[in-house]
């Protein structure tokens, strides 16, 4: 790729050097034609010179202005859309007639331009000037060779210190153009050669620079493509290299000849050639750029043969049309055709762009989220801003009458132009605030902390920074609308006014909306409460999840989810702040030894300190506190420990598990309920052995 490029750099040398040769030395017959042959403007007769005198006074004008504004007003709507046709018409057939005439008197302007060029290098010499023009010509490839050469061992470690893959191909297009225009500031120059140099040295710089980023272009779509296929990746995301390859070549090749294109005309000026001759030789030059686009169109690679070639047909057409319009004077239709065409694409070629950067240096590119959104919105936002403004330009409204334009078409076109850039740049604000402020939520995960205040502060931030992102997002949308709406000449100070009367009466009518905005605003003011924190409020409970600007969501500890508006939460108890104490109620019986009782619990606790899983969570270790009560059947022990908020659960099932197993190998046992019957044993036996013995005498059986 670096011939390719080095090959068509030296093409378009020599066709720079063959237009200036072109344009100034050929046709000596023309540099001794007698400027009398030359037409000049010839003087008007002396019958106008006397109607425009007549045309100027204040009673002729006067005069005019009535019978303007006592003319009838225009027919129907048919008559005007014929009077638009006719003075389209009859604009391209001024501006083809003036390019026509411009023909007639090209042989006399070449001649004259020869006359003025040879001249000033005869008197400068011509060795010097030829020394001087190749100097500007070759210098810079020259040096760009050396420094190739010098560095190319270094080449990887240069890549590595630049963090990219654009410094092998970016740090020669420099040295190249560095060195091009040293030598054009460090010779002197005749005023005509100057501008001449100037122009060429601006050509070289364009040419040498859409050669250094269309190769960085094909080289991020095959990083990526190889990164692609290495991950596993079969959907064809990015262009294939060959694809790629072709638009580059067929694209440079079209920079370069439009660069030599307008070097020529440029080189024109200062050489004394009509407005309309520019033109001309401009409108000839094109037919070059129309085969190329032609060309590209029908060899450019594609899957299916039919469609293809009916694409091509199509395109083949439309670019005829376009230089049409550019021939008969339409600027403007010919700029919105070009739009139309290459607008969609270059934001694909530029996304295709920031998305292989994206890959090829997700490194260097993972913890620079801002940058990445840069690349990402700010390339689509300059490349739209650029199209509007140029195009702008190109309906003759440029930024200095925009600015103090009165007319109808500079305020809707100022207006337009200024919304696109607003517009653009509000995108762009809200894609870097956005950017920030996830990135900031992402790392400020609550798991993440390491200690219990940086734990509550990374959950205050995942609390309160959706809100505040939701807030930028409506300011910095209501603002944009603003100004464009201002930009179009639309007084925005009633539309505030109505929007505060609007505002005042759905307050009124949704006061219980309002009342749970303004309620949330004070609880997030209070920290009453943060995302992932457990809370009660009346019959709601659960673990906060997210919020809204009127209401939050708890999730319940057995799944259910519960919406509840901030104006019914009242009263919150938050189960997770600080610090929490957890007390077991225990009954043993009265014969227990309670100081035995006392140690065991004491050695369960010291236990449960040492322990590396609950030890961490526990502020104060498991204690008998003492005796709380006597009951029917059983002494009451009451414990208690403190906590981290949320532990206590998980801490308190092991610490009644160790209890019971302690207590069993000590002795001590838990009472409970028993029921005891009380009455005289002996004399119920007696009875029984009585009522035996008299149902054996009855049935005549021997008592026992």
């Amino acid at each position: 790729m670096e011939r390719d490029g080095a090959g068509v750099l030296k093409a378009a040398i020599s066709g720079i050097l063959a237009l200036i040769v072109l344009l100034g030395v050929i046709s000596p017959s023309f540099a001794q034609t007698s400027p009398a042959q030359v037409p000049a403007a010839a003087a008007p007769p002396a019958q106008v010179r006397e109607m425009m005198q007549l045309m100027q006074t204040p009673e002729v004008k006067q005069w005019m202005s009535t019978q303007m504004a006592t003319a009838p007003a225009g027919g129907s709507a048919a008559a005007d859309q014929m009077s638009v046709l006719s003075g389209l018409l009859q604009h391209a057939r001024r501006h083809v007639a003036m390019v026509s005439d411009a023909a007639m008197t090209l042989p006399f302007q070449i001649g004259n331009a020869s006359s003025l060029l040879l001249g000033e290098i005869a008197a400068n010499g011509w060795p010097r000037m030829v020394a001087q023009f190749l100097a500007i010509f070759l210098l810079g490839a020259i040096v760009e060779s050396l420094a190739r050469y010098a560095f190319r061992r270094r080449r990887r470690r240069l890549a590595e210190m630049a963090g990219m893959h654009l410094a092998p191909r970016v740090i020669p297009a420099l040295i190249f153009a560095a060195a091009t225009v040293l030598a054009l500031l460090s010779l002197g120059w005749p005023p005509l050669s100057q501008s001449i140099a100037i122009v060429c040295v601006v050509a070289l710089i364009v040419q040498r620079f859409t050669i250094c980023l269309g190769g960085v272009l094909v080289d991020l779509i095959g990083l990526a493509r190889t990164e692609e296929e290495r991950q596993g990746i079969t959907a064809p995301t990015m262009p294939g290299h060959v694809v790629a390859l072709f638009w580059y070549r067929r694209c440079a090749t079209f920079v370069i000849y439009f660069m030599l294109g307008w070097a020529a005309i440029q080189s024109m000026e200062p050489l004394g050639y009509s407005p309309s001759a520019r033109l001309l030789v401009g409108y000839i030059l094109g037919i070059g750029l129309l085969l190329i686009a032609i060309e590209a169109v029908w060899s450019r690679p594609h899957k299916d043969e039919k469609r293809g070639h009916g694409t091509s047909w199509a395109l083949t057409v439309y670019f005829l049309l376009l230089w049409s319009l550019w021939v008969a004077g339409f600027n403007w239709l010919l700029w919105l055709g070009i739009y139309v065409l290459l607008l969609p694409r270059v934001l694909a070629v530029s996304t295709i762009a920031v998305k292989s950067l994206q890959q090829t240096e997700a490194s260097f590119l993972a913890t620079r989220r801002i940058a990445t959104v840069l690349l990402d919105r700010g390339v689509r936002a300059l490349i739209i801003a650029v199209a509007a403004i140029w195009l702008g330009h190109m309906l003759g409204v440029g930024a200095d009458t925009m600015a103090a334009g009165e007319t109808m078409v500079d305020k809707i076109a100022r207006g337009v132009i200024g919304g696109i850039v607003i517009l653009l740049a509000a995108d762009l604000l809200w894609h870097v605030v956005k950017a920030y402020i996830d990135g900031k939520l992402l790392d400020s995960s609550v798991d993440g902390g390491a200690t219990d205040e940086e734990r509550a502060r990374r959950a205050r931030i995942q609390t309160l920074l959706p809100i505040f992102r939701n807030i930028l997002a409506v300011v910095i949308a209501v603002i944009a609308v603003l100004m464009v709406l201002s930009g179009l000449g639309i007084e925005i100070g009633p539309l505030i006014a109505g929007a505060g009367v609007v505002g005042v009466a759905v307050g009124f009518g949704a006061q219980t909306i309002v009342k749970d905005i303004i309620s949330g605003m004070f609880y997030l003011w209070d920290d009453a409460f943060r995302i992932g924190e457990y809370i009660e409020s009346g019959s709601h409970k659960g673990v906060v999840e997210a919020f809204s600007l009127r209401s939050v969501k708890l999730r319940h500890h057995r799944g259910p989810l519960t919406t509840v508006p901030f104006g019914e939460l009242g009263a919150v108890k938050n189960l997770n702040r600080d610090w929490t104490i957890d007390k077991i109620s225990l009954n043993v019986k009265y014969d227990t030894d309670l100081v035995k009782a006392k140690k065991v619990i004491k050695q369960i606790g010291q236990t449960l300190l040492e322990n590396p899983e609950f030890g961490p969570h526990i502020i104060e270790t498991l204690k008998m506190k003492g005796v709380e009560q006597f009951g029917e059947f059983a002494i009451e022990i009451r414990l208690s420990m403190m906590t981290k908020p949320g532990e206590q659960f998980v801490i308190r099932r092991n610490a009644l598990a160790m209890i019971r197993n302690a207590f069993k190998e000590n002795g001590i046992e838990f009472a409970v309920p028993t029921v005891q019957v009380a009455g005289d044993r002996d004399a119920e036996v007696d009875a029984a052995v009585a009522r035996y013995a008299a149902h054996a005498r009855a049935n005549g059986e021997p008592a026992a």
